[in-house]
């Protein structure tokens, strides 16, 4: 069971990077904004000690090179746009088990993550891009769903011109923990 487990992974893993050129991931734009670093051994390749925020060796984020401040009102500002743009679960679910297991997580569960977009969609993150997604825990101090607050009051702000789109993703993929503060949200 295991070997099949681990094969399918890496079946998985091959078709995502295929899917991820054929998509044309490598037109998004990488996050340039990168967290600290904390202490903590790396554990399969991408390192845990920085959670709640993902390795930003291995998830940088990543933005659609569609959206920018000249198109906010015909993208991100609309409602439901964000539903246009979603990656199916088809793509996401097998990148999730993959990326769990790049991060070590003794949790295996795929329903205990969110595979989630450090730079969310809703402002303008790479919808498809794996340096724009990670298996985000939806366990402990600050879980996912934290994260959801953080990602719909920056939209508000930046929709409602409170807060630049560069400013406000740059913030988000720092470290979502502080990027309301940071801006003074």
């Amino acid at each position: 069971m295991m070997l099949r487990q681990h094969l399918a992974a890496a079946a998985a893993a091959t078709t995502l990077a295929a899917a991820g050129l054929a998509a044309g991931t490598g037109t998004a734009q990488a996050a340039t904004a990168q967290p600290t670093a904390k202490s903590g051994a790396r554990a399969a390749g991408c390192s845990r000690a920085y959670l709640p925020l993902p390795d930003p060796s291995c998830t940088p984020g990543a933005y659609n090179p569609a959206v920018t401040q000249a198109t906010i009102r015909k993208t991100i500002c609309v409602p439901g746009w964000t539903a246009t743009v979603r990656p199916p679960v088809s793509y996401t679910n097998p990148l999730k088990v993959q990326q769990i297991a790049r991060y070590g997580f003794a949790d295996t569960d795929p329903a205990d993550y969110e595979e989630d977009h450090l730079v969310p969609l809703e402002l303008g993150g790479a919808p498809r891009d794996p340096r724009n997604l990670w298996p985000e825990p939806r366990y402990g101090n600050q879980p996912a769903q934290s994260k959801d607050t953080v990602e719909n009051r920056l939209k508000k702000a930046v929709c409602g011109g409170q807060v630049g789109l560069d400013a406000a993703r740059r913030a988000i993929a720092t470290d979502w923990t502080t990027a309301l503060s940071r801006l003074g949200l």
